[in-house]
């Protein structure tokens, strides 16, 4: 059995568990008390005739009491990346969308022909390379056309210059002869550096507008606004026709399944409530229904003005009943069990703020205050005034208890 801390009453009430113990106090069967009906009684009818309980103590599992609202799993903005007109609007208010589900469609053509272009012009700049392929690269300059004519001219012109260099060593060749073959390969060599050069410059280009026509492909495809998760359609901010901008809302999206819940714990009760501590959960819409979860975070800190902390809760809504944004009414199963003292709640009158029981002492009622915790069925549990194991009096319908009245057992 459970016993429930309301987190918003100063003391905190339990809740007990036994079952009525009954006990029958005989009457005297010879002599004098046989013309009284009790020991000490001079009048049998003025004995009043009650059933007595014992108080007793067994151990229960504490469970914390509190409130708190609902909130979405997952709650999103979604909004255009581009702008535009919109042309198409799939979903309204209310609706079930599923992850990639298109929400709303742009009006596609600018952005189509400005992708177009950009993939004309990548053409080019594989062209220039001599990129015939999509998946064709080029990592090595060397390797291209233009650099292969660099190097050939350059391979002649160096032959051409160490021949007329021994020639011109030998004496055969003119010094004129010699310095016009020593420029042409210097001339080669710049050639084939320059040659290396623009390729490599082509390279960066490509890699440039290779991004470009990338950028302009994505925004073709914001022109499609997707849906980012599975969930339900909170609010709609577009209609068709309307000319959105970057960063315009267009749709709110929640995830209603799990649901979390806040609640606010006291901070002496914070090693009673770890993670995966079980909750259950009510609400006003659906009072014969309650629902379970489990602790899902705690807050690593205590709120200095209240001396409370955040507990939250992850609660199953399969069915979809729950709402985000419904009042709640939580009881949390603690990990704390105590020995806890009980007595029925018919043994407990209230006048004037105070409540109080009548213990029998020497077929007598003594009315005696005691403090009370909270109730479930038909115990309460008692926190001072009573002991274990005291003799209680239960007043029947309509009876009235009085202190030092003479009482006598009945079944």
């Amino acid at each position: 059995m459970e016993l429930k801390i309301k987190v918003r009453e100063t003391n905190f009430l339990l809740v007990p568990l036994s079952l009525l113990v009954l006990l029958s106090l005989s009457g005297c069967s010879n002599g004098k008390a046989s013309k009284t009906g009790i020991v000490g009684a001079s009048d049998p009818e003025k004995a009043l005739g009650v059933k007595v309980v014992i108080a007793q103590s067994r151990q229960v599992r504490r469970t914390v009491e509190a409130v708190g609202s609902l909130f979405a799993y997952d709650e999103t903005v979604v909004s255009s990346e581009v702008d535009g007109r919109a042309e198409k609007v799939h979903v309204d208010v209310g609706d079930h969308v599923t992850k990639g589900q298109t929400l709303v469609e742009i009006l596609p053509i600018e952005f189509k022909l400005a992708a177009d272009q950009e993939e004309a012009l990548l053409d080019q700049a594989k062209a220039k390379l001599g990129i015939t392929t999509n998946n064709e690269e080029i990592n090595d300059p060397t390797q291209t056309a233009s650099v292969k004519k660099a190097a050939a001219d350059l391979a002649n012109a160096e032959q051409k210059f160490r021949r007329s260099k021994e020639l011109a060593e030998q004496g055969v060749l003119s010094k004129q002869a010699y310095e016009v073959d020593d420029a042409n390969y210097k001339a080669a060599q710049a050639t084939y550096d320059l040659a290396v050069q623009d390729v490599r410059n082509l390279q960066a280009a490509l890699k440039e507008q290779r991004a470009r026509s990338d950028l302009a492909k994505k925004k073709l495809r914001d022109t499609t606004i997707l849906a980012p998760f599975d969930g339900y359609i909170k609010e709609r901010n577009v209609t068709i026709g309307q000319y959105v901008k970057v960063q315009t809302p267009v749709m709110v999206i929640v995830n209603m399944d799990p649901l979390r819940v806040r609640l606010k714990v006291p901070e002496k009760m914070a090693a009673w409530v770890p993670v995966g501590q079980p909750v259950t959960v009510s609400v006003e819409a659906y009072p014969e229904r309650t629902f379970s979860g489990k602790i899902w975070r705690i807050s690593p800190s205590v709120d200095p003005q209240t001396r409370t902390f955040d507990a939250e809760a992850l609660i199953e809504n399969h069915e979809k009943l729950l709402k985000p944004g419904f009042f709640v009414k939580a009881t949390i199963q603690s990990n704390r069990v105590e020995d806890v003292l009980f007595i029925p709640q018919q043994a407990l009158s209230y006048a004037y703020g105070i409540y109080k029981v009548y213990e029998v002492k020497e077929n007598k009622l003594k009315e005696t205050e005691v403090k009370v915790g909270d109730r479930v069925d038909q115990d309460v549990e008692v926190i001072g005034g009573v002991s274990e194991g005291d003799h209680l009096a239960l007043a029947a319908e309509g009876q009235e208890l009085k202190d030092g009245s003479i009482i006598k057992a009945i079944p």
